[in-house]
């Protein structure tokens, strides 16, 4: 019962998120995770960069891709994603994301000297459903994702859920519209893992031209035998039409 619980009060935050804005949607794509740290304890600053092109395939149809890279811990991000609008409300979409990170940047996220001397990567297919709708000029959006992480051998496959809930309300700043965000995120993993990932995500997308935005933002991340992470992000959004 204790352990149901503990699920419920993870859980309710992100059935009841997102992960879609209408205008200027943040990204954040990236993901780290290290095999068998330990316990996690203290923090690494992690500036990051990352391009986002966006290419409509139909009305309700579009492509996404995304190149990331994070700095400190010298870990390259590829993610695709076919986001399919089912209704008003509902966005479906799959995605695949590969990642890697050096052996340095493994022993800078580890809390105690680990020796590892090998990249670790890793294949994740994903489906999401995100609902988002306005409420008084706040846009809120909540998604629900399944991940499916192929992790290296000799480590077994194992599932990922991930709850999402965001805000964003947007303000004309000089004729321009400004899109200020905020986001909170928990991860479940299988394999007896739990509930071992919360982020707590905020910044901003600026247009700078009809077709091209920039997005800063920082993105702290706490996960169960890692150091926490602290992400200085600036993101180029470019769309094709």
């Amino acid at each position: 019962m204790k352990g149901f619980s503990s699920f419920a009060t993870h859980l309710a935050p992100g059935l009841l998120l997102i992960g879609l804005v209408s205008f200027g949607r943040p990204c954040a794509a990236q993901e780290v995770d290290v095999p068998g740290a330990g316990t996690g304890s203290g923090s690494v600053f992690a500036p990051s960069g990352y391009l986002e092109l966006i290419a409509p395939l139909h009305q309700q149809v579009a492509l996404r891709a995304y190149g990331f890279y994070i700095g400190d811990l010298k870990a390259p991000v590829a993610q695709f994603e076919v986001p399919v609008r089912a209704t008003k409300f509902l966005t479906i979409t799959p995605s695949y994301m590969y990642y890697s990170v050096s052996a340095s940047g493994l022993n800078k996220l580890a809390p105690e000297p680990a020796g590892f001397t090998d990249s670790y990567g890793e294949h994740q297919f994903r489906i999401d459903g995100t609902v988002g709708f306005s409420l008084r000029k706040f846009q809120i959006s909540v998604r629900n994702m399944y991940v499916r992480r192929f992790l290296p051998a000799p480590a077994d496959d194992i599932n990922r859920y991930r709850g999402r809930l965001m805000i964003s309300h947007p303000l004309a700043v000089l004729s321009h519209i400004w899109q200020p965000f905020a986001a909170y995120e928990a991860y479940y993993d299988g394999g007896g893992a739990g509930w071992s990932k919360n982020r707590v995500w905020a910044g901003v997308t600026l247009p700078l031209m009809k077709q091209v935005s920039f997005q800063p933002s920082y993105l702290w991340e706490k996960s169960d035998g890692l150091k926490d992470v602290n992400y200085l992000m600036f993101g180029l959004i470019i769309t094709t039409k």
